[in-house]
This record gives structure tokens, sequence and C-alpha cells, in this order.
């Protein structure tokens, strides 16, 4: 689920400090497509939004979401949004998320 060299390296190349800098960017980011992916979903901006959120989870190492997102951007840019499993991606980034900070917590990144 989590790619915890990918991880590591991250806080490696920038720092501890600014890689809670940038962890908190990136739920903060991550955090605002996903919550109008609950409330307002947008099927004209599933390839788009994957696309965004595919980056954001291989940067910081979230592997199977970044693998779900490229999966539904390739759906929704076949021309059928529709068939994106988006209440599977979100369940995904919220499984990954409390995976990836608890993980952090316990140690597994420095």
């Amino acid at each position: 689920m989590i790619d915890w060299k990918r991880v590591c390296e991250l806080r490696e190349e920038i720092g501890p400090d600014e890689f809670d800098e940038v962890v908190d960017l990136f739920i903060e980011e991550v955090e605002m497509v996903m919550n109008r992916l609950r409330t307002d979903p947008r099927p004209g901006l599933y390839v788009e939004d994957l696309h965004f959120l595919k980056g954001c989870a291989m940067n910081i190492g979230f592997k199977l979401l970044a693998r779900n997102c490229l999966t539904g951007e390739g759906i929704a840019a076949g021309g059928n949004p529709e068939r994106v499993d988006i209440a599977g991606i979100i369940e995904c980034y919220e499984t990954s998320k409390q995976a990836f900070l608890e993980g952090v917590e316990g140690g597994l990144a420095a």
C-alpha cells in the first residue's frame, strides 16, 4: 500500500522538517480534491482530478492509491467516467493515509 522506500528517500532528500511540511501540504491538497469527489463529484473533471491525485500519491509513496488513480484516469479518459470507482479511490486514500501516518509516527520513514 505504501512504498516505504520512496517515503524514506523523500525524507532523506528534503530533511525531516521539510518532510513534515510536505506531508501537511500533501494531505491538505489531496483532501480538497477528495472532499469534492465525496460531495460534488464531477465526471467531466475525473481525468484531471485523478491525474493530480496520482502524481501526489506517487511523490509521497502512496503506491496503491497511485495505481487506482491511474486505472480510474484511464477509464475516464476512455470516455467512461461513470465507470470510475470513486468510492474505492476515496476508501483507498483513507486507508493509505492512516497506514502512512501510523508508519511515520512509528518510525518507518526514519
